[in-house]
């Protein structure tokens, strides 16, 4: 017999690639973690990873043990719901500033640690995300916080802002900067424009969007300068601060704020803020 514990270990491990990570999500420690994984590879008289002090991955046996291995923690989840009358769904939103490419990913570890959860994710704006909690919309927000007045959340993680733009972006000091933002109001824009009248700079909105998305779009065109989260800056695009002489944007926390639900959604909302710390920590 397998201890299901330690292949979902040992799952987590393989998709992030890191003991660490796989720690986090688990709200467990890296030694726990190791220890599973050593008596796992005992059990089967086989090594499943090749570890080194920066790399870990698969062994040629760990790769032909993965697929059998997720179907075991699948086949548990099954188990474990078996007799579960309520639905296992989660309604998330999510501030746009936050969700880039590893949303992917995430929603991947997601179903790869839960099977048979149902996820709704709904992308807004921070201020949004909050009052969809208080109205019971939705069963979590993950947001960012930007003056701490909202307390009682869960810090996932700091995201850092920078000043974003296509590599070879033109602008001459005491110029006008042509900057991409939000709509008003959005706290990010308020940060951005602060920031830039602390130091002297103009600037003139030249591209207003309606998501972190449409802005990153405005910068890949060459259009503007935008302030992003390194997370959901676009391909192509760096951050052109030191070399435009622009000042420094502040660091926010990342907030998980859930609701007043069931355990079952508890648990859910729980392995979702595991999952984001987790690829926070790539």
């Amino acid at each position: 017999m397998l201890d299901t514990a330690a292949v979902q270990a040992f799952v987590l491990v393989a998709d992030l690639s890191s003991f660490t990570r796989a720690a986090a999500a688990l709200n467990s420690s890296q030694a726990a973690v190791s220890l599973k994984i050593r008596r796992l590879e005992e059990a089967l008289g086989r090594r499943l990873l090749d570890r080194t002090p920066r790399l870990v991955r698969l062994s040629p046996d760990g790769a032909t043990f993965l697929p059998a291995a997720r179907e075991l923690v699948a086949a548990q989840q099954r188990a474990i719901g078996a007799f579960t009358q309520e639905e296992r769904r989660i309604i998330v939103a999510i501030s746009h500033h936050i969700v880039g490419a590893d949303l992917t990913t995430l929603l991947q570890h997601l179903h790869r640690s839960d099977p048979g959860l149902i996820v709704e994710v709904r992308i807004t704006t921070s201020a949004e995300a909050m009052t969809a909690l208080d109205e019971g919309s939705s069963d979590c927000a993950i947001v960012l916080n930007h003056d701490g007045k909202r307390r009682g959340g869960e810090v996932l993680f700091k995201e850092e802002f920078r000043w974003t733009a296509v590599p070879d972006f033109d602008f001459r000091p005491g110029a006008v900067l042509p900057l991409a933002t939000q709509a008003s109001p959005c706290n990010v824009r308020a940060m951005a424009v602060s920031a830039l009248d602390k130091a002297g700079i103009r600037w003139s909105e030249v591209f207003v969007g309606g998501g972190a998305q449409t802005i990153g779009a405005a910068v890949r065109a060459g259009l503007a300068v935008a302030a992003l989260a390194r997370r959901v800056a676009p391909m192509g695009t760096v951050d052109v601060g030191r070399r435009l002489g622009l000042p420094s944007l502040p660091v926010r926390d990342v907030v998980l704020l859930a609701g007043t639900g069931s355990a079952t959604k508890r648990q859910a909302i729980k392995l979702l803020g595991r999952s984001f710390r987790a690829l926070a920590g790539r």
